[in-house]
């Protein structure tokens, strides 16, 4: 705990320094009371409005600081890395009564540059915007008041002005000065200092500690507003260079606090725009996508001791230093760099890559964690957290690689070679005497702690490290170095047979969790396996196999994927790492369900996770929940950012097939949309200097793509579209032309491949089909804290002659579901099912007992 000593700051600065804030409140005062009052309102955009749920997280952020609280509107503040107050509070004074703020407020307003609380009494009504423009060190709030009778605002806090964990300031002090209607906070050193307050503020109450008595709080009222609507600020800013700098930014929050909050408006907006947008028919999906890129972009902070780079997530500290995950990590960064290329935003891809190898042990190894306050304490020699992981060195090279193939920056992988070699001599380290990569001794893989350890390697680990050979493989033909190119080359494809044959478990029929000390295999069945699959790493076959048994109700929830099988041993739902479901797992399986062409439980996952951003923190998506019920972890980060990027992955990576190769100059898109999409649309796929929009459309007997593309240079599109094995397709036709084709066949559906030459005129492909055929199931949450009750889908098999399809599926006892169907004329007869007139699969599943899951096998007969 810090140790307040209060005094009258006006006493114990220089005098230069009280000329300097005297003259700075009496400019800051005149101008931003005029100002104010002829505020610009900002921008419209994304927008989501709900109820308030007392107990849900509520962030607004910027890259310099941001405010963490719920959506009551009790809230901390912090410039990074500085936190300056815990429980801010608003009372509403109204003739003689003292009126709670919490108590009144009604509905939340969340935009991506601010969140507006509606408070609302039996004769007034005040919204309170929070805003922290993009590149300010502090935030601004605006109280737009509206009464019929006298009405005042109180505004307290409990002060807090310390350094974010693990550093610390000592004595910090408080103190009030009525002239300049502002709080002051400083430290002993006044190396930092830091601002609250307001040109109306007056009447402040100060914190104090005696012997016979103490309040921890400090309060200010805003002025009384009489009948009518008038507009009241309280402004934020702090600085680690000093009182005059944060007194600097004070002045500028204070005058320019409408432009500021119409600048973050257009930042957000200008982002969507040069990101890759989306129109999709479903729409909770294209509102999740959207939010989901904002929320992740969120993860950018810039920190003055260290540079800019993502951090975890948020979350309040409470009494305590640690806002969540509002530190740096790698592995965090480098999964949530394949969502910032996979939508195009490279500049934000390589600034996170950059930032995390400039910590780079001299060994090779990547830091796994680095706190904002790591230069004022020992960070990477006396503490345990910063080399915790193992799989943050080859996810480094894995992500470079990611970069730089859709990128085309060569320049950049020149640039950091020694970093990807000496992360590549680290990793070599850590081989075993059949040439996989250990967790033992060296750091973990995935899993930090639980029953599921001790292991000697992961498969989830030792597939990352030798995927990071063929990236490395890659990388080094692009850094010139084509003898290493082909070296790597030979090590990647003697380890991807090495990682097989260790792994597979055929008594189990799945693929192992890890291998123990004694290398023989834990069968345990996890969702980890399927970061290998993300890769496409793993043998079709044994893929399959494994996916089906994920897909089962004892690995799926209705909100995402747990870590393990509710029927393991080990298996608590409360399980941090043996039982919680992460957005994290689901995306992962997700993406490697769709590269297999396991579309059902793909974008079953894929949904969770979408839903997740209006279930919790409104428009971001938590860290981990429960794996019995539909509810966050009391722990959990609910703005977390890689959990935003596996929505973003799973759409593009995933679902669309999107790969995008700057060096061959071709965009490839391999999509499995559901069945009854008939329209598609994407927008500024940027590839080099060429900018592509395409629109896929569907039809009963064909399928189109048109392609408008701006810029200039070579564009090659691959568009590889998945169809059911009964299809039959006629031709391909570019712009009204003849144009050849392959149908590529898997085990659960063909892809046709058209290759083709993106010019500036109209580019319209037209595939014909016949015989199409699909069945879609759109999943949805359950209530908050209720059990699963969705329909599963596990497989599906079609028999030799393409005239019967047969699906596995669970459900709950008693449980009526529906499928749509595409083409459902088709169908001659159902078994286990039954089709509706109006063109609906309807299953009703037996019965059983109470919330219990049982399965039904459904056969479809087909008339030719």
């Amino acid at each position: 705990m810090q140790n307040h000593t209060l005094f009258n700051l006006q006493h114990e600065l220089h005098p230069s320094m009280k000329a300097l804030i005297l003259k700075f409140f009496f400019v800051a005062i005149c101008c931003g009371c005029t100002l104010i009052s002829v505020a610009q309102q900002p921008a419209q955009g994304l927008e989501l409005t709900r109820t308030i749920r007392s107990w849900e997280f509520l962030p607004v952020t910027g890259t310099r600081a941001g405010l963490f609280g719920n959506e009551t509107g009790r809230f901390e503040a912090w410039v990074y890395p500085l936190k300056i107050f815990r429980d801010f509070h608003l009372t509403f004074h109204v003739g003689d009564r003292a009126l709670p703020a919490e108590s009144l407020a009604r509905t939340l307003t969340v935009r991506p540059e601010s969140a507006t609380i509606l408070y609302v009494g039996d004769s007034f009504r005040v919204r309170e915007t929070l805003c922290v423009p993009v590149q300010e060190a502090g935030a601004v709030i605006k109280f737009e008041v509206e009464t019929e009778q006298p009405l005042e605002i109180e505004a307290a806090f409990t002060p807090d002005f310390q350094l974010e964990w693990p550093a610390a300031l000592g004595g910090t002090y408080v103190s009030w000065d009525a002239k300049e209607h502002a709080f002051f906070f400083v430290e002993e050193s006044r190396k930092y200092g830091a601002f609250v307050g307001s040109p109306t503020a007056q009447d402040a109450h100060v914190a104090y500690e005696t012997n016979y008595s103490a309040s921890n709080e400090n309060s200010m009222r805003l002025g009384v507003t009489p009948k009518g609507k008038e507009t009241r600020v309280v402004a934020i800013a702090a600085s680690v260079a000093g009182l005059g700098e944060a007194a600097k930014t004070y002045e500028h929050l204070l005058s320019s606090s409408a432009d500021l909050e119409h600048d973050a408006s257009q930042y957000y907006r200008a982002y969507l725009d040069r990101t890759i947008g989306l129109e999709l028919p479903d729409a909770a999906l294209q509102q999740a996508y959207d939010w989901a890129r904002i929320s992740t972009v969120q993860g950018v902070v810039t920190n003055p001791y260290l540079g800019t780079g993502l951090v975890a997530g948020y979350k309040t500290s409470g009494v305590g230093q640690r806002p969540g995950f509002a530190w740096f990590f790698g592995r965090d960064s480098e999964w949530t760099s394949f969502a910032l290329n996979a939508e195009g935003d490279f500049a934000t891809s390589r600034a996170a890559l950059d930032f995390i190898s400039k910590y780079q042990r001299d060994d090779g190894k990547v830091p796994h964690e680095i706190s904002q306050s790591a230069t004022l304490v020992p960070w990477f020699k006396d503490f345990p957290y910063p080399w915790a992981s193992a799989d943050a060195t080859p996810l480094f090279i894995i992500a470079v690689n990611d970069y730089a193939v859709q990128s085309g920056d060569a320049a950049f992988v020149r640039e950091k070679w020694d970093n990807l070699w000496r992360a590549y001599q680290f990793l070599r380290s850590t081989y075993d005497t059949n040439g996989m990569a250990q967790n033992a001794g060296i750091g973990h893989g995935w899993v930090e702690g639980g029953p599921l350890l001790p292991v000697k390697s992961e498969y989830y680990q030792a597939g990352l490290a030798v995927e990071a050979l063929r990236a490395l493989s890659n990388l080094a033909r692009l850094a010139g170095k084509d003898d290493v190119s082909k070296q790597l080359a030979a090590e990647f494809d003697k380890g991807r047979k090495t990682l097989e044959s260790e792994f597979w478990a055929p008594e189990a029929n799945n693929y192992a969790f890890a291998l123990d000390q004694k290398n023989q295999r834990i069968n345990e069945l996890s969702v980890l396996t399927t970061v290998p699959m993300w890769f496409g790493l793993a043998d079709p076959n044994n893929a399959n196999e494994t996916i089906t048994k994920l897909a089962a109700d004892d690995h799926q929830t209705d909100w995402g994927m747990r870590i393990i099988s509710n029927h393991s041993k080990i298996y608590d739902g409360s399980g941090y790492h043996y039982g919680a479901v992460w957005p994290l797992f689901t995306g992962w399986a997700s993406v490697g369900e769709y590269r297999y062409h396991r579309a059902f439980p793909a974008y079953a996952n894929l949904r969770a996770n979408a839903l997740l951003g209006v279930d919790g923190a409104l428009g971001h998506f938590t860290e981990v929940l429960s794996g019995d019920y539909c509810q966050s972890f009391a722990t959990s980060s609910p703005h977390q950012i890689w959990s935003a990027a596996m929505v973003i992955s799973p759409i593009l990576r995933g679902m669309f097939g999107l790969q995008i190769d700057s060096e061959k100059h071709q965009v490839r898109l391999a999509p499995h949309f559901p069945a009854d999409w008939t329209s598609v649309a994407m927008s500024n796929v940027r590839m080099g200097g060429t900018v592509l929009d395409l629109h896929y459309r569907k039809t009963a007997d064909s399928i189109a793509m048109d392609v408008a593309r701006k810029g200039t240079g070579d564009c090659w599109i691959e568009f590889s579209p998945a169809v059911s094995l009964r299809t039959d397709v006629v031709s391909a036709e570019l712009n009204g032309r003849p144009i050849a084709f392959k149908v590529e066949p898997n085990a659960n559906d063909q892809h046709v491949k058209v290759r083709f030459p993106a010019y500036g005129g109209p580019n319209n492909l037209v595939i014909k089909v016949k015989n199409d055929f699909g069945l879609t199931l759109s999943n949805e949450l359950p209530p908050l804290g209720s059990a699963s009750r969705g329909l599963r889908v596990t497989s599906e098999a079609w028999n030799a002659q393409r005239n019967q399809l047969t699906l596995e599926t669970s459900g709950r006892a008693g449980e009526h579901y529906e499928l749509n169907v595409w083409n459902s004329g088709q169908v001659s007869s159902v078994e286990g099912a039954t089709l509706s007139k109006s063109g609906k699969l309807e299953v009703q599943m037996p019965q059983g007992p109470a919330d219990s899951y049982v399965s039904q096998k459904v056969t479809l007969h087909f008339g030719h």
